[in-house]
């Protein structure tokens, strides 16, 4: 099997109630889940990685605005668009079960637990050449 871009679905703002202590940590929850992905061989995708830069400058201030809501769920839903597959961690989170759902739509694998992904050897270079 050859590397997967793998899309990480779960919280982001889900039961946070707007508290950034408590996005932060599902982001947080998300990026553990992303460096396990990689470990695997794969390379993880979190569509808030994408999103928020390009929310911020369209003039978004917090992940909770109205500029912010154009752009979390559109981004992630054309990430899958580039996918492969799609890993959804634990916790309540509509925005993630409607990526694993349109996943499915596409045909893409889908995931919920880590044992399920597979492993793939992929080679590491221990220097880089100079251009």
């Amino acid at each position: 099997m050859k590397s997967m871009l793998v899309l990480i679905a779960g919280p982001y703002r889900s039961g946070t109630g707007g508290d950034p202590e408590k996005i932060t940590r599902n982001l947080q929850a998300l990026e553990r889940a992303a460096l396990a992905i990689y470990r695997l061989g794969h390379m993880p995708m979190i569509g808030e990685w994408a999103a928020l830069p390009l929310a911020r400058e369209a003039g978004s201030s917090t992940p909770n605005d109205a500029i912010a809501e154009q752009f979390l769920y559109p981004v992630a839903e054309r990430l899958l668009q580039h996918c492969d597959a799609v890993w959804r961690i634990g916790g309540d989170s509509k925005g993630a079960d409607d990526d694993v759902r349109r996943a499915r739509a596409l045909g893409l694998r889908t995931y919920h637990s880590l044992r399920d992904v597979p492993e793939v050897s992929v080679p590491i270079t221990s220097s880089r050449q100079e251009l």
